[in-house]
Parts: structure tokens; sequence; C-alpha cells
């Protein structure tokens, strides 16, 4: 590793802290977002918003959760251009903290989610198509290789892409995303 050493994978030290809380949880915490605004967006061309199980498993999993409020929504088609101007107007919203979105994921010709959002990441957090993956495997098993899943940061916003599926969008947003996202989100912001 070359350059600055002064903490991992870019993270600060804070009064002494080390990146992983011992002797400074507090400081390590002290930029997470205490409410992250969430926009949620549906890459398909074959749902509406009034059918969208994906959307709605996210939208109801935010709704339950105290880190995290839901303040925009749409569903756009199988359509670089339609996901790009989705993900920059979400992004340039003062209101969104972080995006999620939810198709586009696997490697038919029409999966193009994560060639759009990939373009724009001034950061990738691969941790999190890692570890969506891992966790993923005990449900799909073998299947799982087909999954681009990953996570980035575009112009201070944290963008989580998430599987169309409705378990696949419950499962990253429950178990990576909210508990994530107001720390992730306040490092990206700042």
């Amino acid at each position: 590793m070359t350059g600055d050493h002064s903490g991992h994978d870019g993270h600060d030290r804070h009064d002494g802290g080390d990146d992983h809380g011992h002797g400074g949880e507090d400081d390590h915490h002290h930029h997470d977002v205490e409410t992250v605004g969430l926009a949620v967006l549906t890459v398909s061309s074959s749902r509406t918003l009034a059918e969208d199980p994906s959307g709605d498993a996210i939208e109801s999993l935010v709704g339950e959760s105290a880190a995290a409020e839901l303040v925009a929504r749409d569903l756009v088609g199988d359509s670089r251009d339609d996901i790009g101007e989705a993900v920059d107007g979400f992004v340039g919203r003062e209101d969104v903290d972080a995006v999620i979105t939810t198709g586009g994921t696997g490697i038919t010709p029409d999966d193009l989610t994560i060639e759009t959002v990939s373009e724009r990441f001034e950061k990738e957090l691969p941790g999190f198509g890692e570890l969506f993956r891992r966790r993923s495997e005990a449900e799909i098993g073998t299947m799982v290789v087909g999954t681009r899943a990953t996570a980035g940061v575009v112009d201070g916003t944290v963008v989580f892409a998430l599987p169309g599926s409705e378990n696949a969008a419950r499962l990253g947003t429950r178990e990576l995303v909210l508990p994530e996202v107001g720390h992730l989100s306040g490092l990206a912001g700042r």
C-alpha cells in the first residue's frame, strides 16, 4: 500500500480510535446520518409502480426502520438513458442521502443497471456485492454467480444496486442497506 497511511481503506481516524470502533466508537460514527432520505428505483420493462413487489418490499422495510425514510420512488424501463437519468435525478436532490435500485443486475442483454450506475461511481463499495452474494447463496445456491449486485458513491450519495427479485430486494435492504446506510451516507456526504 502506498500513499496516506493514516487509516484503513480511506477511513479517517478520530481522536485516537481505530477504524473498527476500538476505543473510539462514538468518534467513528460522529458523521452518521441519523435518518437517511432514501430513494428507490425499480428497473423493469414488465412491471408498473402498481405491481412492483420488489419496490414494495423495500418501501415496507424502510417504513419499519428508524434509520431511513422513503422520500422518492420511481420505475423505469431497461434503458441506460432512463436508468441514468433517474439515478442522476435522485442523486441531485437535497433530500436524498442514498438510492436503492432493484432490477437489471443479471446477465441478460437488457440487464443494464450495473453498467449504468458503475460508470457514475466515484468510489466503489465492493464489499456490498461480496456480502450480498454470500448471504444469497443459502437461498439460491450457485445461481448466485449470475448476480452482479454492487454499490458505490455518486456525487456524495451512496447508490446500492440490488437484483429485481422480491427476496433479493428484501434480503439486501434488511440485512445490508439499512444497518449501514446512515454510516455510509454520513461518510460519503462529508
